[in-house]
């Protein structure tokens, strides 16, 4: 049931967008590197000042632009269409009519963009490693903080921080999934879980709210760029790992019990 699910889902026109945009988000920054003005670049704002020193150093700029906005929308996008647009094009509750259990159907609906999410980060990941050894080569990656990492060590980092990336988006799809699982309308849940990821930005940036901002979904989504410190400080990936289990449990829990009451045959 999961392939069947998996080959339907990759066959949808959607998710050949998605692909094509993250596929094609890192060349283009990359581009916009290549020709653009070279002045300025040790102007200590980040990794974009450094984006030239070295092909890896384009990596992490990439992952670092795409984190808070291209990934949140692919990720809103993909788990609040999945069962939406089943339901709007009335093909749910035929797909019900059949002997598979309402818990079995959305797991494998489940495990499919989970699936389709890591794909798209990891591939959106590759080609920003590609493209930037491409064309600024293979040398040391300088940090902000002016720590210098060797190419093998900030690749394997490149390559820990991309999972993260996913990872941090589940408590946020997860809200995405159950208001698909209710709605008719996969733009309706992928605008849900997309706004309220701007109001827990929002509310992180209040400095007032103390240490309450720890428990927002957002809060620790940039904790992977202290992986490129020396030695790399695992303290906020893991904080921010924890933090997505209890919205990820929850949630779901919600969304299982709820879509085996929901009246969908009707």
């Amino acid at each position: 049931m999961i392939r069947v699910e998996f080959e339907k889902q990759l066959r949808r026109l959607r998710t050949l967008v998605v692909l094509g945009l993250l596929v094609g988000f890192p060349a283009a920054i990359t581009l916009v590197f290549k020709v653009g003005s070279t002045g300025g670049q040790h102007g200590g704002g980040g990794f974009v000042e450094l984006a030239r020193e070295s092909g890896l150093n384009m990596a992490i700029l990439v992952l670092d632009h795409m984190g808070p906005t291209v990934l949140l929308g692919v990720g809103a996008v993909l788990a609040g269409s999945v069962v939406a647009e089943e339901a709007s094009w009335g093909t749910l509750g035929y797909m019900l009519v059949r002997p598979v259990g309402r818990g079995r159907l959305l797991a494998s609906k489940l495990v499919v963009i989970a699936a389709l999410t890591l794909l798209a980060v990891a591939l959106a990941s590759l080609v920003a490693v590609v493209a930037g050894l491409a064309v600024f080569g293979w040398q040391s990656v300088e940090t902000p903080s002016g720590t210098m990492l060797s190419p093998g060590t900030a690749l394997a980092r490149v390559a820990m921080a991309t999972p993260y990336l996913v990872w941090s988006l589940t408590g946020i799809m997860s809200i995405a999934f159950f208001v698909s699982t209710r709605s008719n309308s996969p733009l309706y849940a992928a605008a849900t879980a997309f706004g309220l990821a701007v109001i827990s930005e929002i509310l992180d940036s209040f400095s007032a709210m103390g240490d309450a901002r720890i428990v927002l979904p957002t809060h620790y989504w940039s904790a992977w760029q202290d992986l490129f410190a020396s030695p790399a400080d695992w303290d906020g990936v893991l904080k921010g790992t924890a933090l997505q289990v209890p919205y990820v449990i929850v949630i779901l829990a919600i969304t299982f019990w709820s879509f085996r009451k929901r009246d969908i045959l009707t």
